[in-house]
């Protein structure tokens, strides 16, 4: 009987032009790419041909097989070579930040210090961090070595941290290549653009102020199989708890379900109420947290009639409002504002 085919066979969706990236990086060291592209399971035919794709898998083989023979981790993009255990020496100098951003920030300060073809660095914009990379000589390093940089910095930045952290746009100062649909899933998220000035990710500036959940232990376990992070697509969002709390401060989504709310963060309830509970909070939970704080700054700042501040917190009548807030405070909505009233 002939073989059953798998249930669900890998994906074949990075470009082929990557791994010319890597086979062009052997020339250049007058190498030959064969054991490499054979261990990845790439024909010649397969090579030369334009529109192809490979596995992630594929990739990590035939990048990981280069980086070692080829004694370069940046597989020819930079004017001298980054010796094996480059990356994983900017990983060290980090990994002892109290924070992601303080950790993002000696990363790209480092990085400086071993390929000089590049300056990368974070800088925040009211909400948003930005994450840049600029070329000394543009076009010198590249299209795959500039993604090769920041899906290195993403990947390891959502490592550290342990949470997905959802881009909100990437950049890139060379034209659409024919395989533009590959960013897509290399850089998910809105603001996608080619031709820009400089190459840049973008993301919400709040993760910055994450501690980092990792220790020297696990960077070590890590670098064992460090090439798959560029491709790990956490489920996890550490930011999660907070982004449902400003989305319920909202007075038109106080009120609503989970299913609106989900809609209102791009997810399903489901993964809504799952992704809650890994950060050990529920969605009742932080709805009571939100109208108890809007409860307490109306009583404390206006003189609104307990109705109104009832109503305005999000319960059908004053009557719930009084017997939920006991329950909070230990006191009912009048005594927490005459108590709390300032000194004459």
């Amino acid at each position: 009987m002939p073989a059953r085919s798998p249930a669900n066979p890998p994906v074949a969706a990075t470009p082929m032009a990557f791994a010319r990236s890597i086979t062009a990086a052997y020339k250049r060291y007058g190498q030959s790419p064969d054991q490499a592209l054979k261990l990845a399971q790439i024909t010649p035919n397969q090579l030369k041909q334009a529109n192809a794709h490979i596995t992630a898998r594929q990739m990590e083989v035939l990048s990981g097989a280069a980086m070692q023979e080829l004694g370069d981790e940046g597989l020819g993009a930079f004017s001298r070579k980054l010796p094996w255990g480059s990356y994983g020496m900017l990983a060290r100098a980090s990994i002892s930040s109290p924070n992601l951003g303080i950790a993002l920030k000696r990363w790209c300060r480092h990085h400086a210090l071993i390929a000089d073809d590049i300056t990368l660095r974070l800088t925040t914009s009211g909400d948003t961090a930005a994450i840049t990379v600029e070329e000394k000589t543009p076009g010198r390093v590249g299209e795959f070595g500039i993604v090769h940089v920041l899906r290195n910095i993403h990947g390891l930045a959502c490592w550290y941290v342990d949470s997905r952290i959802p881009l909100q746009g990437a950049r890139f100062p060379f034209e659409a290549p024919a395989h533009a649909e590959a960013y897509t899933l290399m850089f998910p998220g809105p603001g996608l653009q080619f031709k820009a000035a400089q190459a840049e990710i973008r993301f919400d500036a709040r993760y910055l102020a994450l501690p980092l959940r990792r220790d020297e232990k696990a960077l070590q376990q890590m670098l064992q199989r460090a090439l798959p992070l560029t491709v790990l697509q956490y489920r996890r969002d550490r930011l999660l708890v907070e982004q449902v709390r400003q989305a319920l401060a909202n007075p038109a989504v106080l009120s609503h379900n989970a299913e609106t709310l989900a809609a209102a963060l791009n997810m399903s309830p489901r993964s809504l109420h799952r992704q809650l509970q890994e950060e050990g909070a529920s969605l009742q939970q932080l709805k009571d947290e939100v109208r108890f704080e809007k409860a307490k700054d109306l009583l404390l700042r206006t003189s609104k009639p307990i109705k109104q501040v009832a109503e305005a917190s999000g319960f059908r009548n004053e009557k719930s409002f009084t017997r939920a807030f006991r329950e909070w405070s230990g006191q009912s909505p009048a005594e927490f504002r005459q108590g709390n009233q300032p000194l004459a």
